[in-house]
């Protein structure tokens, strides 16, 4: 049931091992027999780790979605051989000795490996390092890790547009040593040199006034303005550390890859830190504001993994046992799925306000874009609680006759799909048609509707 959910949103990527544990992670701990892997302490929950979910489980469960794969290689605790070993045994087509590794360990074809994390968050759990020291162990890295695989290998005189991408580790808004010594390096690149990257990662997490702080269940409209408030700094980091790329970078050749982002919230359950938590109305707001904000970049913007996916942070899907059920924000990520691969269309409108206690919020927010079919999409949401919104569709040069698509509402901001509810919050269908050449779209509030326009 997990695995059609995920199938059903045509997820581009999934990160892995991800997080702080990436810079702990031995790939030798997650191949052979299961019963026979060697087990550590995981410091998220104080829990034994018995790698039974590693490379070939990791990879299988990409295949089994349709996705591509995102591995963070160990650039903390770890070495430049142990990371190139890895790359080695997954990509490599000849029978090496890792390929044979992995053959008898039952995969006889090599994988892909579509991205490739350089640490994650060195600044802090990924090694404490400075910002010149990490891109010093970062070339290394870069040099020596290589896909084997046919369809990638490349090397300084024989570039491959399908090469594995290469994406450094960046900070978080109001933090860019990170971002300067990264791109200065990039910059002053020998053409030649056997180091490179593609991307620079960024992570911002949604809290108020900090992550692990806020509810997640039975709160009300501070608590809301609260959260959309943070999530809204989503553009300020954006706007931030791309400036700083384009002194070095104005063609914009090095992307962005915001690879872990959303709410965290105040975590539910026994164990404080498994971050289990809720989803509601609220999140799924924000988590529509985040990806338009990412729409807006795009020039800049290449990849943005939600945290996480099941069960932890703003998560997608929720599961108990044998018990699964799907979170608003899972519902956003489908309605938004005619924005995969679009092209943008620049929009302007007058967004008004909307405050509450010490907040003020854009009263609406809006993205357009052509889909790869050809049609046209909008994504509008209305931020304010408890006051609906009309908004004028007609587009210069496009005479709209209809709009069709969903709306994601509830009556509560806090309303949420429980096991016993699972089907509190979804989407459900609307249709807007013309009257007298006027196409006008009815916004509940506290919603997102998403729509094809059409003559």
């Amino acid at each position: 049931d997990v695995v059609g959910a995920l199938r059903a949103l045509k997820v581009p990527n999934v990160r892995w091992p991800g997080g702080c544990f990436a810079d702990e992670y031995d790939w030798r701990d997650g191949i052979g027999p299961a019963a026979k892997r060697v087990s550590h302490i995981n410091h998220w929950g104080g829990v034994i780790e018995p790698n039974s979910f590693g490379t070939h489980e990791f990879m299988d469960f990409i295949e089994q979605i349709d996705s591509e794969a995102y591995i963070s290689v160990n650039m903390g605790s770890g070495s430049p051989e142990q990371a190139a070993r890895w790359l080695e045994y997954m990509t490599v087509e000849q029978p090496t000795t890792l390929g044979k590794e992995r053959m008898a360990n039952g995969r006889k074809l090599p994988w892909k490996v579509k991205y490739l994390g350089l640490g994650n968050e060195s600044w802090g759990c990924g090694g404490a390092m400075s910002a010149s020291s990490y891109v010093d162990k970062m070339k290394i890295f870069s040099t020596f890790v290589k896909s084997y695989h046919p369809d990638q290998a490349t090397n300084s005189f024989m570039p491959n547009p399908n090469h594995m991408q290469q994406i450094a580790v960046g900070e978080t808004l109001g933090a860019t040593a990170y971002t300067h010594e990264v791109m200065k390096a990039w910059k002053a690149r020998d053409p030649y040199a056997h180091w490179k990257i593609d991307a620079l990662s960024l992570h911002y997490y949604t809290g108020d006034p900090t992550p692990l702080v806020s509810a997640s269940t039975g709160f009300g409209e501070k608590e809301y303005t609260g959260i959309l408030n943070s999530t809204l700094k989503m553009e300020a980091m954006l706007a931030e550390h791309s400036a700083i790329m384009d002194q070095y970078d104005p063609a914009k050749k090095v992307g962005l890859s915001i690879d872990e982002w959303g709410a965290w919230l105040k975590p539910e359950g026994k164990n404080f830190m498994f971050l289990r938590q809720q989803n509601s109305l609220r999140d799924a707001i924000a988590a529509s504001l985040n990806l338009n904000i990412f729409a807006r970049h795009a020039d800049r913007v290449r990849i943005a993994n939600i945290a996480q996916m099941v069960n932890v942070i703003q998560s997608m899907i929720l599961t108990d046992g044998d018990k699964m059920l799907l979170t608003p924000t899972y519902h956003i990520y489908k309605m938004y799925q005619p924005f995969q691969d679009a092209a943008l269309i620049p929009l302007k409108y007058p967004a008004g306000s909307y405050a509450y206690a010490n907040h003020t919020l854009p009263r609406f927010d809006a993205v357009a874009a052509k889909g790869r079919d050809g049609k046209l999409w909008l994504a509008l949401t209305n931020l304010h609680p408890s006051e609906p919104l009309e908004i004028d569709a007609q587009l210069l040069g496009m005479p709209a006759q209809q709009a069709v698509g969903e709306v994601l509402t509830a009556p509560k901001v806090d309303a949420i799909n429980t096991f016993e509810a699972p089907n509190a919050v979804r989407p459900s269908a609307v249709r807007f048609t013309a009257v007298k050449g006027r196409l006008t779209i009815k916004l509940p509030p506290k919603s997102v509707t998403v729509v094809e326009l059409s003559r």
